[in-house]
């Protein structure tokens, strides 16, 4: 049986919902001793010391690092750069970086080119987990039980790095998987990227129009599931969008040809080919996607 996880000290550069949530996990599992967090606004990080998210709070990523035992990058993925440089030169020989960013191949890159060296030591993550809410407020300790967290490790990474990041991951409660950077960015762009795309672009559809307030008065159910993660932070939505550009105009080309074929059901009045895309929908909403939720619910398929 392998020896219980310890982690000395813990910085989460990003105390956000899943850096603050990561942290919380750890704390709650006992497996850490100190948590040191790393944040530009003073505000989110005074919420952060207050709601025992993290034990002490810091603007400067370099002086933090200087003893960390394990480092969770959790800011966009367009900030990642500028921070790997910064922290680069001060991070002890045994410390272990990981990030939590929604594409690979970029960060991977980023990471090859300002962490040097160091770079056997980082360990490419992904938590597939979240709400449309942002901050530190937002973190629980919870957000990651049952849910999945995927792996990216290069040929050069440390196994016992991968190995920490793991056995971090599942002391949060979370199902640990590996993929390849390259299928994680096509899978993410389709499956992730594209919903927010599609709920962005309806919310601001909606907003352009005569009288948006009315519209929007009259909704019910139907467009607040499909526009909430339209609530998701700008900021990091749009680095997503950019970092993952190809995979993520792949995806919306096939969504296209797809919204293609049902404007010219409509068109024709075929309302036995819109049944066939509907029902066809249905089957593999229900097929894939409920058991999927039942699952993370508790429920036996």
């Amino acid at each position: 049986m392998p020896a219980r996880l310890k982690i000395g000290k813990l910085v989460v550069i990003g105390v956000g919902l899943i850096g603050g949530s990561f942290a919380l996990a750890l704390r709650r599992a006992r497996v850490v001793k100190r948590i040191a967090g790393v944040g530009r606004t003073r505000r989110n990080l005074a919420d952060a010391l207050k709601l025992k998210v993290i034990d002490e709070a810091s603007r400067e990523p370099a002086r933090a690092v200087r003893d960390a035992d394990l480092v969770l990058l959790a800011t966009p993925v367009g900030q990642m750069p500028a921070v790997m440089m910064a922290i680069a030169p001060h991070l002890p020989a045994h410390a272990v970086v990981t990030d939590a960013g929604s594409t690979k191949g970029d960060v991977i890159a980023c990471a090859r080119r300002f962490l040097g060296g160091r770079f056997a030591r980082f360990v490419p993550a992904h938590p597939i987990a979240g709400t449309e809410k942002s901050g530190a407020t937002a973190a629980v300790p919870e957000l990651f039980r049952g849910r999945n967290v995927i792996l990216t490790p290069q040929p050069e990474t440390a196994a016992s790095a991968t190995r920490l990041v793991q056995r971090a991951w599942e002391s949060c409660g979370a199902r640990v998987t590996r993929l390849d950077a390259q299928e994680h960015d096509a899978i993410l762009a389709a499956v992730s990227h594209l919903p927010h795309v599609i709920a962005f672009a309806l919310v601001g559809m909606l907003a352009r129009r005569r009288n948006p307030g009315r519209l929007f008065g009259l909704s019910a159910g139907g467009l607040r599931d499909t526009a909430r993660i339209a609530g998701s932070s700008p900021e990091m939505w749009a680095d997503i969008c950019v970092a993952n550009r190809d995979a993520l105009l792949a995806a919306l080309e096939d969504y296209e040809n797809a919204l293609e074929e049902m404007r010219a059901a409509i068109e024709q009045s075929d309302a036995t080919a819109l049944r066939g895309m509907f029902e066809q929908a249905r089957g593999a909403r229900e097929k894939w996607l409920v058991k999927k939720q039942d699952r993370a619910d508790g429920i036996e398929d």
